[in-house]
């Protein structure tokens, strides 16, 4: 989660996540972000075993310090945290995943609602992929679209 924009990357779903995993998903994010990556500063992650020395090594070499979450403290990663609670409770509590395939469908179409269609009380009711420079007026009508087959609904102004 970038925590200025409150963007949401979603890297990969497996059941038996490992190092050398990790470690790829880590390369497929600084290709993916490509020249934006030169923004970031910090990469702020917990402690987990499976981000082994390689994993730091990527976001090192692409000049982004590493920062690790103390010992027994959520609240370091709050916001990660939330998200993964909000995701939790608006879509995977209420659905059941067939498999790996349709876990990772489902996470991304989860992303690109969270990034495009959602609200954030912190960014003023508006959506991360949001331009912040336009101001919206009010519109003449609202017009709802369906998301993940109707779980949630994303409510879009037509003029």
């Amino acid at each position: 989660m970038e925590v200025g924009t409150r963007t949401v990357h979603i890297l990969g779903v497996t059941t038996h996540p490992t190092a050398a995993w990790a470690t790829q998903l880590a390369r497929n994010l600084l290709a993916d972000l490509d020249e934006r990556a030169s923004g970031f500063r910090y990469l702020l992650r917990d402690r987990d075993s499976r981000y082994a020395q390689a994993f730091d090594a990527v976001f090192t070499a692409a000049g982004i310090d590493i920062l690790k979450t103390a010992p027994q403290a959520p609240k370091m990663n709050a916001r990660v945290e939330r998200f993964i609670r909000t995701a939790r409770a608006e879509c995977t509590d209420r659905m059941l995943s067939y498999n790996e395939q349709h876990a990772r469908r489902v996470l991304a179409q989860y992303a690109e609602h969270y990034n495009t269609g959602r609200p954030h009380r912190a960014l003023n009711l508006r959506a991360p992929a949001d331009d912040p420079d336009v101001i919206l007026f009010p519109a003449q009508r609202i017009q709802r679209h369906d998301v993940l087959s109707g779980l949630l609904h994303e409510y879009h102004s037509t003029a």
